[in-house]
């Protein structure tokens, strides 16, 4: 018998609406869940039992007297603890932002909330999304890392306790750890969902994005997210697209296999793994071909750099010259490194990216989807929060990215394939990876 823990969103809906499942049983579950697996774990920075169980309460009572909220109606998720969050401490995981209790929503967390969803709680973040080592372990080993910023979002859905939850990338915060924890990360295009909330690393990097288990799931969450919000200077303007309907009838698709960078320099295991998948593609129907670019992809990945602690050193000028001391040394490094570096360089290293834009954009062109390895082996050990290597470049160019399960590593770790597409070609990308998904039907629950 399925517990109520191990439903995907679409699943728990749909049993919610057919009466078979009410949002308080859901909610016990994934409590217990918690309870059980957090001690070691380490997911959550905030946990109101209460506050959830008054919630499903009543999503229930709406429910008992006909009241239908939206898509979500009853079904809980996790929030990365750099969103705002009205009445909840909101602390990027930092001693600098010890007590700090927003008066509002970030507007992800509010549309997700209009749509019937219930936070559950705040999850651990790398302190402000950058590269502090998490205590949150990953559910696979405790002994590796589940990846970071969004260390506590991606642990938590892999050890379902709960389906879904709001991460944040600005070089490979979502897509690494959903890689190395064994569940679906997504990445939208820049602009295409609301940043307004959330605490900044890079203004012109910061992309929102989430955990699910499946792609069905992870396109329900768009249908929610993928608004225009005039509080985001960099929001978009553009038609609603139905993400979810993009998965019927999905067919073998057109794929641009990019050796160069990221097969060429992944780990043997991952490379046989990856070429493995690819074959398995074909043999289904798929049509695969190489794509290269003539930029040189190292260059762009310092010209990212640059831009990522340029920006950084902006957001937190004022805090930093207060608080210099309660920031942990990797932060520290990151915010020194932008104050050190030129203004002639920032500006290069912004024209580099432009022009990694416009190759992309060319390479892309004739295919539904660009795949890579989403990491360049399974996930390493607890010293570190891995390598963006394979994430960096669909987010300095602001191109939507998925990563999808695609099998275990010796060891018994998840590995992973990515994908990616044109900007705000999400349907396109969502049905490949949904098609591949499919094909390979790989589906990991870490051993607790």
């Amino acid at each position: 018998m399925t517990e109520p823990y191990e439903l995907t969103i679409a699943q728990a809906a749909a049993e919610i609406r057919a009466g078979s499942l009410s949002p308080i049983d859901l909610m016990d579950s994934l409590l217990e869940r918690s309870r059980a697996l957090d001690p070691q774990l380490n997911v959550w920075v905030n946990l109101d039992e209460d506050a959830a169980r008054d919630a499903a309460a009543e999503s229930a009572r709406q429910l008992a007297d006909g009241e239908d909220i939206g898509p979500l109606h009853g079904i809980p998720f996790g929030v990365k603890d750099i969103y705002y969050t009205q009445g909840v401490e909101t602390t990027g995981c930092s001693k600098v932002y010890a007590g700090f209790v927003p008066d509002y929503d970030s507007t992800a967390v509010a549309l997700l909330k209009q749509a019937g969803g219930i936070m559950l709680g705040k999850t651990v973040t790398t302190e402000f999304a950058m590269f502090e080592p998490p205590p949150t372990k990953n559910p696979w080993n405790f002994d590796r890392t589940p990846g970071g910023s969004s260390s506590g979002s991606a642990a938590g859905n892999a050890a379902r306790m709960f389906p879904m939850a709001l991460g944040s990338q600005t070089a490979g915060s979502v897509l690494r750890p959903a890689a190395y924890t064994g569940v679906v990360g997504i990445k939208p295009t820049l602009g295409l969902v609301s940043r307004y909330g959330v605490m900044p690393v890079a203004w012109s990097l910061d992309t929102m994005g989430w955990f699910t288990r499946t792609v069905e799931d992870a396109a329900i969450v768009l249908d929610i997210l993928g608004q225009h919000d005039p509080n985001d200077d960099i929001s978009l303007s553009t038609p609603t697209t139905d993400y979810t309907a993009s998965l019927d009838g999905v067919r073998p698709p057109k794929i641009g296999y990019m050796h160069q960078y990221f097969v060429e320099e992944a780990e043997p295991e991952m490379q046989d793994h990856v070429d493995h998948v690819v074959a398995k593609l074909m043999q289904e129907g798929a049509f695969v071909e190489e794509v290269r670019i003539p930029i040189d992809l190292h260059d762009g990945r310092e010209a990212h750099g640059v831009v990522q602690n340029s920006e950084a050193a902006d957001s937190h000028e004022a805090d930093f010259a207060a608080h210099a001391d309660d920031y942990m040394p990797s932060t520290r490094g990151v915010i020194e490194n932008g104050m050190a570096t030129p203004a002639t360089k920032y500006i290069q290293a912004q024209t580099l990216r432009r022009d990694l834009q416009r190759e992309l954009l060319q390479a892309v062109e004739p295919y539904d989807a660009i795949l890579t390895p989403a990491t360049l082996a399974p996930a390493p050990d607890t010293s570190t929060t891995g390598n963006p290597h394979c994430q960096w470049l669909w987010t300095t160019v602001g191109f939507p990215a998925i990563s999808i399960p695609s099998g275990l590593s010796e060891d018994g770790l998840p590995l992973a394939i990515q994908l990616a597409s044109a900007p705000l070609d999400e349907a396109t990308m969502l049905s490949v990876a949904a098609w591949c998904e499919q094909v390979l039907d790989v589906n990991l629950v870490p051993p607790m």
